[in-house]
């Protein structure tokens, strides 16, 4: 499978129409070919299966660089498996993307791929909590959107519950950024840590609750009762 056959069976999924009505939603300017994303997941699925996880890197990687919107979700969900070994140029060619995110769209497909490599290897934490420091917003926020599978455990182990910690402390720290997406990144990951966490939720709010905006604090609030 090379890139360029890879991008073909994309455009070959094209539709003009979708491809226009996308790029008015989403407000960048790439090229948009209109394709679905389930129909770009059964494509990835199919290619992903005659190749050795450094062949798939590398295909990701050249579809990541064409910039074209279809393209990019494509290589995310390529590397988007839970189990993936070896996975060092997996990681590697996901860390290389995080600088370029400018949407949430592409952003959270590759952060889906992201969260599978960082529970594969929770030490990876390490490098994403220098995200929290960056500049850009884009890639603060993928913190957070990448570190979510840690709000969802039922039975969590003593060292999830000290990632949960890790990442609430990373969370309070965003609190007085007024950026929208910034905030809706920290009600999703306080929303989602309610069904299966509610006192840290209840704790971090009763300290940090008054610095978020209203909607964040009521999104966060969802699924707490009282």
């Amino acid at each position: 499978m090379t890139p360029e056959v890879a991008l073909a069976a994309l455009e070959a999924q094209a539709d003009a129409g979708r491809a226009a009505e996308m790029l008015a939603y989403h407000k960048l300017p790439r090229r948009y070919l209109g394709v679905p994303v389930p129909v770009i997941a059964d494509l990835a699925t199919s290619w992903r299966e005659e190749l050795t996880p450094d062949e798939r890197a590398a295909l990701a990687d050249a579809l990541w660089q064409t910039d074209i919107h279809e393209a990019r979700v494509a290589a995310a969900k390529l590397l988007t498996q839970a189990r993936i070994r070896p996975d060092g140029a997996v990681w590697s060619v996901l860390l290389s993307w995080v600088p370029t995110f400018d949407a949430w769209a592409i952003a959270d497909h590759a952060c889906d791929a992201i969260e599978r490599r960082l529970v594969a290897d929770p030490t990876r934490l390490d490098v994403v909590e220098a995200w929290t420091r960056d500049p850009s917003m884009w890639v603060r926020r993928a913190a957070l959107v990448a570190t979510l599978p840690w709000t969802k455990q039922n039975f969590p182990k003593p060292e999830d519950l000290a990632i949960r910690d890790r990442v609430l402390g990373w969370a309070a720290g965003y609190a007085d950024d007024r950026d929208w997406f910034i905030q809706k990144a920290i009600a999703w990951w306080l929303r989602d840590l309610s069904k299966h966490d509610p006192d840290r939720v209840r704790a971090f709010l009763s300290v940090h609750g008054a610095r978020l905006k209203p909607f964040a604090r009521k999104e966060a609030c969802k699924y707490l009762d009282g």
